[in-house]
């Protein structure tokens, strides 16, 4: 039973993770209705920027402050890079199909990623991590602090957008974007303003993630592919739910702590790295049941 729960706790907080990266992703798809693939590019450059920012800080703070302090200034910094890239490549396409879009951030992801690997070099760097592998008692139960740090910076990003979102100005006109662009027009919403702010939000908790991500190991140039867990996250969530998301990413980081932990045991037939397949898997069987998964939004379309 204790073994459970350490896996449990251990999956939350890698989903934790997961739900940050799927959040990101959901924030531009409700405002855009474009799914942003350079994602995962924010998140290297993110986690990049906080290799850098840690060590100069860390010279005149301790080691918890200067790790909080770079994520801080990773996040600021990916939220203005998003800016810059959805105002010269994202902007001029409003109006163009949402495939085009698509694609163009596909270009976006390679070139980011591209100039992040030339920071980064052949190893890997590491961000300032002042829990390490130290973990803590709960009842018995075994777990690592850096899990916990994850879980309760869930909480905060989750707290914070439901704030925005519910009392803030430009969260209303988010949200009134999101329903229908053309009404939101009329009303005097500027919903490039509106794209603009999805972009630097999106950027903003793909470097938090990133940063979180690789207190464990570093980062390296292979880290974004980390990201792409998250695209199973919001679609077994659903594309244009919050709620989904946070919920679809701790349920993949779950299912992916217990495959790892169990499926040797059970299924060893299934090979020694099922769990990074678990994720799909789990999405496919919840598509079966749920179409536009388990938040979303059927869309109906009279003919």
């Amino acid at each position: 039973m204790t073994e459970l729960l350490e896996a449990v706790l251990r999956g939350l907080g890698t989903g934790s993770i997961y739900a940050m990266l799927a959040l990101a992703f959901v924030i531009v798809y409700k405002s855009t209705g474009v799914i942003n693939f350079a994602q995962p590019a924010m998140m290297l450059a993110g986690a990049t920027i906080a290799t850098y920012a840690g060590p100069a800080i860390g010279v005149v703070l301790f080691a918890s402050l200067s790790f909080f302090l770079s994520v801080g200034i990773a996040a600021l910094l990916t939220a203005l890079i998003a800016l810059v890239i959805e105002r010269a490549a994202i902007r001029p396409m409003v109006g163009r199909p949402a495939f085009v879009v698509a694609i163009i951030t596909i270009g976006i992801d390679i070139a980011v990623r591209v100039v992040a690997g030339g920071f980064i070099g052949l190893g890997a760097r590491p961000v300032p991590n002042p829990w390490g592998l130290d973990g803590v008692d709960l009842a018995g139960v075994r777990v690592q602090q850096r899990h916990l740090v994850s879980m309760a910076v869930l909480t905060v990003v989750v707290l914070a957008l439901l704030h925005f979102y519910r009392r803030t100005r430009y969260g209303l006109a988010m949200r009134a974007a999101a329903f229908d662009q053309e009404a939101a027009l009329t009303q005097g919403v500027n919903v490039g303003n509106v794209f603009a702010v999805s972009w630097a939000m999106a950027g903003a908790l793909a470097a938090v993630a990133g940063s979180l991500l690789a207190i464990s190991a570093g980062v390296d140039r292979r880290i974004w592919v980390v990201a792409l867990i998250a695209l199973p996250a919001i679609i077994l969530g659903g594309l244009d739910s919050l709620e989904g998301a946070v919920i679809g990413g701790l349920a993949v980081g779950v299912v992916q702590a217990l495959v790892g932990s169990y499926q040797r045991e059970v299924a060893p037939w299934l090979g020694d790295n099922f769990s990074v397949v678990a994720p799909y898997v789990l999405m496919l069987l919840v598509l079966l049941a749920k179409p536009y998964g388990i938040f979303g939004t059927p869309e109906v379309r009279r003919v």
